[in-house]
């Protein structure tokens, strides 16, 4: 996916992370400086997944899923501003948010699309019924209860058979949300632009289960074969619900994007070198750099 302009917006929503009161102020006087040069500003949340041609993300990854999430498929952009620690999605730093705003009011700024994904989630038996339908742009999470030893979870793509994971749980995450959990446990980091998803285990009780990644166009379906008590499923960190024994959960890549402002100054790797400490030498706490 190739980065494309970013269209001068006309409305923008400001949506920053709750409970900070940092991220609060910076809100107002985010929207007082927009509003200044003739922006319309929308400060409430559902308004701005609604009607904002751009959103403005004041705070970390978790408030920019948040954001995507109050945008359902909408197209508009987001421009994300990171007020947390670590920060993949968020890259703009606090220091350079009117700078950047400026380079966006300017027509200057390009918009990089992330591919998300679709879950849907089936249980019921013979009166099987639809209980979650929800786009995800980091990742989908079926763990097993506390106190259940392990979970059965039995995954085909396409209609084929894969395996049963006999794990804590499984992790299905998209390029963006390589970095996160999946991450945590093992898994590779994809690019966040390709096309394509992976598979993650946690905790599985044979080695041989690794991640997987697999093509955008291999729709999973995850059984839910045997786990004491209830399995949790959880998306993107914004919803839950408990998954019994026979429940499905069907996840396909979405017909939509999320489309992320970004700064062609500073690539993919350079980020990850930055959040990840890279080349970091600890004692004397600077980067390693490369032979030329």
């Amino acid at each position: 996916m190739d980065a494309a302009a970013c269209p001068i917006p006309k409305r923008v929503g400001i949506v920053h992370k709750k409970g900070s009161s940092e991220a609060q102020g910076c809100a107002a006087a985010a929207a007082q400086y927009l509003r200044d040069r003739g922006v319309e500003v929308i400060l409430d949340p559902a308004e701005a997944g609604r009607s904002a041609d751009l959103v403005l993300v004041l705070g970390g990854d978790g408030t920019l899923i948040y954001a995507a999430h109050l945008l359902g498929g909408r197209p508009a952009a987001i421009l994300g501003v990171n007020m947390g620690s670590l920060g993949f999605m968020t890259e703009v730093p606090y220091a350079q948010l009117y700078p950047a705003l400026d380079l966006v009011l300017q027509g200057k700024a390009t918009v990089s699309e992330r591919m998300k994904l679709r879950v849907h989630v089936h249980r019921g038996g013979a009166a099987e019924r639809k209980v979650v339908d929800s786009e995800v742009l980091n990742e989908v999470v079926i763990a097993k209860g506390a106190l259940a030893p392990m979970a059965e979870l039995e995954v085909t793509a396409g209609g084929q058979y894969v395996t049963t994971y006999k794990a804590d749980g499984v992790i299905v995450a998209t390029p963006t949300g390589s970095t996160a959990y999946s991450l945590s446990v093992g898994g590779p980091i994809l690019m966040p632009t390709m096309n394509g998803y992976i598979l993650t285990p946690i905790s599985p009780h044979t080695l041989a289960q690794r991640p997987m990644v697999f093509d955008e166009s291999a729709e999973l379906e995850i059984t839910i074969d045997s786990v004491v008590g209830d399995a949790m499923l959880t998306v993107d960190g914004q919803l839950t619900r408990s998954l019994g024994e026979g429940s499905r959960v069907i996840i396909r890549a979405s017909e939509h994007r999320a489309r992320l402002i970004s700064f062609s100054d500073r690539s993919f790797f350079e980020i990850l070198r930055e959040k990840l400490h890279w080349g970091m030498i600890p004692a004397l706490g600077h980067e390693h750099k490369p032979r030329r």
